[in-house]
């Protein structure tokens, strides 16, 4: 056995490897070594949720944020951006849609929009629940108070999900120029400690990332243990000051899906829509490399043009249903089953049935 069949079958047996063992991974990885790692992904992922992969419908509600990060195309210093608001209804609608479709779990993800001023958020996320008390709603919405997590959270919202973007503080602070590196890790563990079920994740593929930087992604990850990790190839925005800088791969970030999969192994992993735009089969192969989540747009048609955190994103027109079933055989092209049900982590389930 070669040393990466050694690093892959000892990764695989035991889900960790030091940060030395990952960098030297990373750094020498081959085509052979890919194929192995990714079988052992999907007979990790297997071990928690079967063949499962689990539907979620998207609703962008905002692209108004106050954050100036310098990758994305919602960013506050993007004049050309053609901002907009839902109002509770028009998200009411989306939900109502969604539901005769069989989602039952909402992720509601905006850009940073002080508008949504806590009160506003409770109404919406109760009168979501009050119409449909068997979903789930997933909060995607950005850094907030301690205080405004936990009335979230009591207003019946159970998943939040907030990407680090990555785990390197110096990398970090050159993105985001107006946020605190420190502060978005305490926001995770203040989420973590009220009980929802947390998402965190990255970008592949950033200017200035190196292998060891992705390896302190996994580190970090193995630490937080979130029930989400979402990892997605950087895709520049020719609006923002990365506009001209290169991308990430699909084949990089395959690679980093699959060792997620198994330094946290029974994590819920989208197959995310920006692999499919960088790829006609994207989001198979990241089902194919250890994903196992799904979340098809529910937000209006004459919206979804104007949330573009990165350029050429894919399904801008597609109507709800067209979205639902065009994935559902993407899916069975794979081998792998869709569930409609809310999808929650496994020791959520577990807990649930105590």
């Amino acid at each position: 056995m070669n040393i990466l069949d050694h690093l892959l079958h000892k990764l695989f047996e035991e889900n960790n490897l030091s940060r030395e063992e990952l960098i030297f991974l990373l750094k020498n990885i081959d085509e052979d070594s890919k194929d192995k790692l990714f079988n052992y992904a999907c007979k990790t992922r297997n071990r928690y949720y079967g063949n499962k992969v689990f539907m979620r419908g998207l609703i962008e509600f905002s692209n108004i944020c106050r954050k100036d990060c310098l990758y994305c195309g919602i960013r506050s210093s993007n004049k050309k951006a053609s901002r907009y608001r839902l109002t509770k209804e028009e998200i009411l609608d989306c939900c109502h849609e969604g539901y005769k479709l069989g989602y039952r779990t909402f992720v509601l993800q905006s850009g940073e929009d002080p508008w949504y001023t806590a009160d506003r958020m409770v109404d919406i996320i109760k009168s979501i629940k009050r119409k449909f008390p068997d979903v789930a709603i997933t909060l995607s919405i950005g850094e907030r108070e301690k205080e405004e997590y936990q009335a979230f959270f009591e207003a019946g919202a159970e998943r939040y999900l907030l990407r680090h973007e990555t785990a390197s503080r110096s990398l970090y602070e050159k993105l985001h120029p107006d946020s605190s590196f420190d502060n978005r890790i305490n926001c995770l563990k203040t989420l973590k400690e009220i009980g929802y079920q947390v998402g965190a994740g990255f970008m592949v593929g950033l200017p200035g990332q190196r292998e060891e930087d992705l390896v302190e992604d996994l580190i970090f990850l193995k630490s937080l243990n979130p029930h989400m990790i979402g990892i997605g190839p950087f895709i520049p925005h020719s609006e923002t000051p990365l506009g001209k800088t290169k991308g990430g791969t699909v084949e990089d970030t395959l690679v980093m899906v699959a060792l997620t999969r198994l330094m946290v192994p029974d994590s819920l992993v989208p197959a995310t829509t920006a692999m499919g735009t960088l790829h006609p089969r994207g989001r198979e192969l990241a089902l194919m490399a250890g994903a196992n989540v799904v979340m098809p747009n529910l937000s209006p048609s004459s919206v979804r043009p104007k949330y573009q955190l990165y350029e050429n994103k894919i399904c801008l027109e597609d109507e709800p249903a067209h979205c639902r079933y065009c994935i559902e055989g993407r899916i069975k092209s794979v081998g792998m089953e869709l569930d409609m049900s809310r999808g929650d982590h496994w020791t959520y389930k577990e807990a649930k049935a105590l």
